[in-house]
């Protein structure tokens, strides 16, 4: 089992910065990668970054030039540093691991994630 815990959301104007936190406990962190997902009100979630086993980072386009995916595997923790952010970043956000360790995760969806962290709530305001 991973548990999985985020923090760092919170409310912030628009072009304003946070830095979302999420730390696991369970396992050897340092063979998984991590993805973020958000999910905002009516919507389906939606990936937004992922750092592999390795430190390989990828982001999708709304994320591209924005935000930065880092981990420390000391601390079991990755961090996501959301810069210039826009009321459409509005969403709960949501870290997760996969099943099993140094797994390709540059395409994974949100199926391909077996743990999932309770969610932080960003909410951007214009």
């Amino acid at each position: 089992q991973v548990q999985l815990v985020e923090s760092g959301g919170g409310l912030v104007q628009a072009g304003g910065s946070l830095r979302l936190s999420c730390t696991a406990s369970g396992r050897a962190f340092s063979n998984y990668g991590t993805g973020w997902f958000r999910q905002a009100p009516g919507k389906e979630r939606e990936f937004v970054a992922a750092i592999s086993w390795s430190a390989g980072t990828y982001y999708a386009d709304s994320a591209k030039g924005r935000f930065t995916m880092s981990r420390d595997d000391t601390k079991n923790t990755v961090y996501l540093q959301m810069n210039r952010l826009k009321p459409e970043d509005t969403a709960v956000y949501y870290c997760a691991v996969p099943p099993a360790p140094w797994s390709n995760i540059r395409a994974f969806g949100p199926s391909d994630y077996a743990y999932w962290g309770q969610g932080t709530q960003v909410t951007v305001s214009s």
